[in-house]
Order: structure tokens, then C-alpha cells, then sequence
């Protein structure tokens, strides 16, 4: 292992005894903002660090073997364990290459996730209702909370478009290259010959951003329309004016939200997204000039383009960017997309540790 990177966990490893005692002071516990932000410092660097001692004792344990390979009775078991101790170190030394690389920001960050039927009408609705469900099983079985924001229903049953807020631990990690174009090929409901129809939809995930932190919303930019909901809640939904528009004149980007009863929560969680839809237009501004050539950044370039096939007929759903294909269709409609998420995310990883190679 290249010293400089010796050297670098060696700090970390003493920044984590420093942050144990800064946890348990008086003065850090009373100051909680201070204290939720070396707490997440904690939850960082524990993982690379506890990953740095189990290397430090295989190199420890490849010394104890070399030393009992010099007795001729111990020549064979040391053997045996040198040889395993440079296999831990050698699995430990990527991991903990992998563990370095550069953190995105948002990666803890809850989500919003969007989807928008494309082209296909009403099939395209329906399949916009089974990615949802998609993401929400998934969202489940991760231990997350998804709420509702805003949906448009289709004549169906579908959604011409829906937008969900997902809440929990590392939500954006593991969804944010999702966002691109869904395809789908299978025979719509509405198909009386048995055709095979190709409809699509898109998906958009974008982190919650800090409304008052990061993105800042004059007043003064935004019109706020007030307007009565529709769709399910019964009688007591349509009495008043609790659903919320809200447009930011500078960029045109409309925001609704109707999920509540109250018009103050709906404003709020309008506002919310509003904050995120700038933060993601901010955001891909920024890489505008390499987005075309760098893959990593998919999720933040043209949604149009399409990523991702679930062919019926076959059963199959392929992911166009690493070229993989799973017969598990049910099974991923269902929920069960980790294999595909971590796929993804292994990929990213290996072309970051690329990139590093390459700079040095």
C-alpha cells in the first residue's frame, strides 16, 4: 500500500479517537447542531477506519507466519497462513480504496423521485404506476418512508405523472442513477391484435436540497396559487382550497401539491420541491461541459435518453449503460432492483478508482 495512503488513514484513524472525546463532552452535547455534525463525521470515518485495523492485524499475522516459516515443522501451516493473511490484505486494500474515494454530498440526503409517462399514452401511464410501485416496494424493504406529493391520474389508472418524497438513510446513494428513460415492451391492455407495444416513461431522482441552507428563494420570484383538489379523500377534500401551485418566475419551474388536507403543509412540501428542482437545475448547469462524457453523471444529463428496457414478453429488464440483463422482471417490479442498484454503484466506483489511476 502506497505510503501517502498509509498516511492518510493513519490521520483518520486519529481524528476518530479525537471525535470520541469531543462526542462526550459537555459542551459539544448542549450545542446540537455542532453535535449532529461531528456525529456524521463519526458515522464516516468508523467504516475506513475499522476496515484500517483488520488490514494493520493481516499484515501482523503475515509476520507471525514468516517468522514460524524459519521452524522445518511449522514450514507448512506457516505457509498456509502467510497465504491467507496476504489474501485479507489484498481483499481489505480495495475495499478500503473504495471506501477513500471522494464522497458526493448528497449521497445521505432523502430523495425526490418523478415520473413522467413519455411516449404511449395510456400504457405509458400504466407503466409509470408500475414504476412507482417499483420504487416504493423497494423503498420498503430498504426501511424507508415514501410520501406522496403530487399525482396526475390517467382514464386507466395510471399516472400521466407522480412525484414522491423518499426519506431514509442513504435514499439518494442508492437511487440517484435511476433518473433517464424507462422503455417497456410488452401488449398494452388496450392492444385487441396481441401486438407488442414500446412505451416509455422518464424518471427524474433529485436529493432534498436544505431549502434555507443551499437554495435561496426570494419571495418576490415565486407566485403562489391556491385552488381546490381533486381525486381521492372523499367529500372533505374538495371544501376548500387547500391544494397549492407554486411557479418560479425566474426559471418556470411549476410546482403542485395537493397530498393534504391543509394548505399550509401543502405550500411547505411545494416549497420543498421547488428547492430540490432548482438545486438539480443548479447542479446540472454546473455539469453541463462533461456530462456527455462522463457516464457517472447520467442521472444528471438528458432523461430522455433511455437506460433501461422491461421486455415482458422475455421476461428480461436490461440496463443499457453496463450492459446487463436479469430474467427477473417480476421479481424487480416487485422491489427487488438491489442487484441492478449495486451494479450500478460498483460501476461508478470502478471508474472513479480509474480516474484517480489515470491522475496519478
Amino acid at each position: 500500500m502506497k505510503s501517502s495512503i498509509r498516511e492518510k488513514l493513519e490521520q483518520l484513524a486519529h481524528r476518530l479517537v479525537e471525535l470520541d472525546g469531543l462526542l462526550a463532552a459537555e459542551d459539544v452535547v448542549r450545542d446540537m447542531d455542532r453535535y449532529r455534525r461531528l456525529n456524521r463525521e463519526h458515522a464516516d470515518i468508523s467504516p475506513v477506519v475499522a476496515l484500517w485495523r483488520d488490514y494493520l492485524l493481516a499484515e501482523a499475522d503475515e509476520r507471525a507466519a514468516l517468522e514460524l516459516a524459519g521452524d522445518p515443522e511449522m514450514r507448512e501451516f506457516a505457509q498456509e497462513e502467510i497465504a491467507a493473511a496476504r489474501a485479507t490484505a489484498a481483499r481489505l486494500e480495495g475495499e478500503l480504496q473504495v471506501a477513500l474515494l471522494p464522497k458526493d454530498p448528497n449521497d445521505e440526503r432523502n430523495l425526490f423521485l418523478e415520473i413522467r409517462a413519455g411516449t404511449g399514452g395510456e400504457e405509458a401511464a400504466l407503466f409509470a404506476g408500475d414504476l412507482l410501485r417499483m420504487y416504493t416496494r423497494y423503498a420498503e424493504r430498504q426501511g424507508w418512508r415514501v410520501e406522496l406529493v403530487s399525482l396526475s391520474e390517467s382514464d386507466l389508472g395510471g399516472y400521466k405523472e407522480v412525484i414522491a418524497r423518499l426519506v431514509g438513510s442513504g435514499a439518494y446513494s442508492k437511487l440517484k442513477f435511476e433518473s433517464g428513460g424507462h422503455r417497456v415492451q410488452r401488449i398494452p391492455v388496450t392492444e385487441t391484435q396481441g401486438r407488442i407495444h414500446t412505451s416509455a416513461c422518464t424518471v427524474a431522482v433529485m436529493p432534498e436540497a436544505d431549502e434555507l441552507a443551499e437554495v435561496v428563494i426570494n419571495p418576490a420570484d415565486i407566485r403562489v396559487d391556491t385552488y381546490r383538489a381533486s381525486g381521492a379523500g372523499g367529500q372533505h377534500i374538495n371544501k376548500t382550497d387547500s391544494a397549492v401551485r407554486i411557479t418560479h418566475l425566474p426559471t418556470g419551474i411549476v410546482v403542485e401539491c395537493q397530498d393534504d388536507r391543509s394548505q399550509h403543509r401543502n405550500k411547505a412540501q411545494a416549497m420543498s420541491v421547488l428547492a430540490a428542482r432548482i438545486k438539480d437545475v443548479q447542479e446540472r448547469a454546473q455539469h453541463a461541459q462533461t456530462a456527455a462524457t462522463r457516464k457517472s453523471l447520467i442521472g444528471s444529463g438528458d432523461r430522455s435518453e433511455r437506460i433501461r428496457t422491461y421486455n415482458f414478453p422475455q421476461g428480461r429488464i436490461t440496463d443499457h449503460r453496463i450492459n446487463l440483463t436479469l430474467y427477473k422482471l417480476d421479481a424487480a417490479l416487485d422491489g427487488e432492483i438491489g442487484e441492478l442498484i449495486n451494479a450500478l454503484v460498483a460501476e461508478h466506483q470502478a471508474e472513479q478508482l480509474a480516474s484517480l489511476t489515470e491522475a496519478a
